[in-house]
């Protein structure tokens, strides 16, 4: 295991800044996400870390090595593409055994490895399959046995699960938490999927046009983001005015609905997501979302409510 330092790092294309002075510790063993909208420089800076790219200005540290302008194969990094890149002529054992080849490991230590690799993400019986003949979860998992085979200091992920429907993905999501937890490999993962980025992290990097506009645990940034861009990136925010002409957020699982007390409103649509009904609200011309647990008789379009919620849960962003 080892950790990773961002230095300062920028990267230029022409005028235009994909990564604007970046400054990121990662922890041995600790799972990171950098998150933001597309064009966020997000994959710019994953390519920078594994040696893809190099950057314009800054330093890039792993393990306290200075790898700035070292070749990818000299930073002994596992990556992990949202396409899987495997090799469709492969078998299975063969894909996940390549990196070891790659690196001359002796046979017998080879086919232990990639049989453990296997193992661990639940693919020992298909060995001699090719990826043809695998489901896209299955796939993704070869993927990863392939980046973590050869013991890599830092596992980076673009986007590895993006291409799945949402009941895999979720289901892949705690199957690769535990697996980087079992493992105890340094992780950087790349995603615009909010969810994603929140239930897998020890921490975010939230990243808007280069820059970072916060870097926290999954928790405070959704509750006391850093700014208005961090508050409206992450979920769905409520802005309110607070005294002193500034803004608050208020998350839409905060609000409560009530006969009266509070703010007046009135339900313009209510989304019906299972557990939960998200109301969308008219409160004299202001907008707002509430959501709340589906029990009893819910709102219907047109209903007058009212609007309540603790000041606690109004967080002041510039």
């Amino acid at each position: 295991m080892t950790d990773i330092r961002l230095e300062a790092i920028s990267k230029h294309y022409g005028a235009f800044k994909a990564a604007d002075n970046v400054d990121l510790a990662v922890a041995q063993g600790e799972f990171v996400t950098i998150l933001g909208p597309s064009g966020s420089g997000k994959t710019t800076l994953l390519s920078l870390i594994a040696g893809l790219n190099q950057p314009t200005t800054g330093r890039i540290l792993i393990g306290g090595r200075d790898v700035t302008g070292s070749p990818p194969q000299q930073r002994n990094v596992g990556l992990v593409f949202q396409s899987y890149a495997l090799f469709p002529h492969m078998s299975v054992f063969d894909n996940v055994a390549f990196p070891l080849r790659v690196r001359k490991t002796p046979p017998d230590a080879l086919r232990a490895k990639v049989m453990a690799a296997l193992e661990l993400v639940q693919l020992q019986g298909l060995a001699n399959r090719r990826p043809a003949q695998l489901s896209g979860g299955q796939q993704q998992r070869v993927a990863l046995a392939r980046a973590f085979v050869f013991e890599p200091d830092i596992l980076l992920l673009d986007e590895p699960l993006g291409a799945l429907d949402r009941k895999l993905r979720e289901e892949l999501q705690v199957e690769l938490k535990q697996l980087q937890r079992r493992i105890g490999v340094t992780t950087i993962l790349v995603t615009h999927d909010q969810e994603e980025a929140l239930s897998l992290s020890d921490r975010v990097m939230v990243l808007d046009r280069g820059q970072v506009q916060q870097i926290a645990a999954p928790q405070e940034a959704y509750l006391r983001p850093a700014n208005k861009f961090v508050a409206d990136f992450l979920g769905i925010a409520n802005f309110v005015q607070l005294p002193g002409g500034r803004e608050g957020v208020i998350r839409p699982e905060r609000i409560r609905l009530a006969a009266s007390g509070g703010l007046a409103a009135k339900v313009v649509e209510a989304v019906y997501l299972g557990q939960t009904i998200r109301y969308h609200l008219d409160a004299g011309g202001t907008g707002f979302v509430a959501a709340a647990p589906f029990v009893g008789q819910p709102h219907a379009i047109g209903d007058s409510v009212s609007l309540t919620w603790d000041e606690a849960d109004v967080w002041p962003v510039a």
